[in-house]
């Protein structure tokens, strides 16, 4: 390992934790909690147009599925997402965005985008780094 190295690896973190922590402020000023914020996104990220199953928004939150039950629910509450059962398979139970979740997550999803490609030179530079580490 170079100095370069520990450098590049610093860089990179401080700079996930202060997206992360833009991510985090900017869920909490819509009104949502960090982790609703990201089951909406994966939710919508899954792209099945007949929902994501409770499972599968554990896996993508690295979650366990009853924590995802309890964030389900309380998403219901807040009628950010729909539950049904799956056409295929009544045992699962799907979920999907409503109106109100998708205009939240749009909403959030914009000054994301926003805020990444703020950071796109700087993270660039440092994947460019490691990727001429690994030639």
């Amino acid at each position: 390992m170079r100095e370069a190295d520990y450098a590049a690896l610093a860089q990179f973190r401080y700079q996930l934790r202060t997206f992360l922590a833009f991510s985090e402020a900017a869920a909490q000023n819509a009104g949502l909690t960090p982790q609703q914020h990201q089951a909406l996104l994966a939710i919508k990220g899954l792209a099945d147009p007949n929902g994501a199953s409770v499972g599968d928004i554990a896996g993508f939150l690295l979650i366990r599925h009853h924590t995802a039950v309890e964030l389900v629910d309380r998403m219901a509450k807040l009628k950010l997402i729909s539950r049904e059962a799956d056409p295929e398979d009544a045992r699962r139970v799907l979920v999907k965005l409503t109106a109100k979740g998708e205009q939240k997550l749009r909403s959030l999803s914009r000054i994301h985008l926003d805020e990444l490609s703020a950071a796109a030179p700087a993270l660039g530079k440092i994947l460019r780094s490691f990727l001429a580490k690994v030639r």
